[in-house]
């Protein structure tokens, strides 16, 4: 998730109603830093911050897609008889549910960095990814 950056300026006379939209906006986000300066007859502030509401639809989506992958490598052991973690292991499943790619190249990537191939069902798995991010949009 990317680190977002926003400013505020609260001014030495009627600092009320900024001080309380500053407040109002620090409980809706995962503060990562905040510098403050005085300058100009009031106070700068600087927010990096992670937004919590892209945070946790990240994360359902992320739950949506390893359910469907879950899915597919139940259906793919029971057809090659494997067990599901030959199949495709659960650290694999998360990280592919988490980055979510587009393309059998982005997968393998993935893949390689766990020391793993999936050349025989990279394009099924794709789909799979595919399929349930358009069932999201629908």
């Amino acid at each position: 998730m990317a680190t977002e950056v926003r400013t505020f300026f609260i001014p030495d006379q009627n600092a009320h109603d900024i001080e309380t939209e500053v407040a109002a906006f620090l409980r809706s986000i995962e503060v990562r830093r905040i510098d403050s300066a005085y300058a100009d007859g009031g106070w700068r502030l600087l927010v990096l911050f992670e937004d919590l509401r892209h945070k946790e639809e990240s994360a359902q989506i992320e739950s949506v897609i390893l359910t469907a992958l879950n899915g597919w490598r139940k259906r793919r052991a029971i057809r090659s008889k494997l067990l599901q973690e030959q199949v495709l292991p659960d650290d694999l499943m998360a990280a592919v549910a988490h980055f979510a790619p587009s393309t059998e190249r982005e997968l393998q990537t993935i893949a390689g960095g766990k020391g793993f191939n999936l050349d025989a069902d990279a394009s099924e798995i794709v789909q799979v990814i595919r399929d349930t991010l358009n069932a999201l949009v629908d």
